[in-house]
């Protein structure tokens, strides 16, 4: 049952990193993320998107391993550590995005990092316990 978190959290880092590609292509949704201060990112921040795209769908995939759903590429106490990891990373998102002065950011992304950060932390705490 708790292989769920993995499964709504991979999903959730997936969908973001579309999000991302949309950003990078040069989609009006600016207003979404880095403080919504553009509405189209300009090249620069287009650049720092490619690493955010390439971290999210590594994310992804290390859920998607911790819950048992594809082959393990680290020992299970590597990948319980990463995903410590990137917990912590997510509640450091979630109180960024909270503050952000965009709307469109706090409204949107600070609930999905705040997922993002519980799917990481029951992912770490009990499904890699239990492979």
């Amino acid at each position: 049952m708790m292989e769920i978190f993995s499964v709504i959290g991979a999903v959730l880092l997936f969908i973001a990193a579309f999000f991302e590609i949309l950003l990078i292509g040069g989609c009006p949704l600016g207003e979404f993320t880095m403080g919504g201060r553009h509405k189209v990112l300009p090249p620069a921040m287009r650049a720092a998107g490619a690493g955010s795209l390439l971290t999210q769908i590594f994310a992804g995939i290390i859920l998607l391993q911790a819950g048992g759903f594809m082959k393990m590429w680290f020992s299970f106490g590597v990948t319980k550590v990463i995903c410590y990891v990137f917990g912590g990373f997510f509640v450091i998102n979630t109180v960024m995005n909270f503050f952000s002065t965009s709307k469109k950011e706090k409204y949107t992304m600070t609930p999905l990092a705040l997922i993002e950060a519980v799917c990481f932390f029951v992912t770490a705490a009990y499904i890699c316990n239990s492979l």
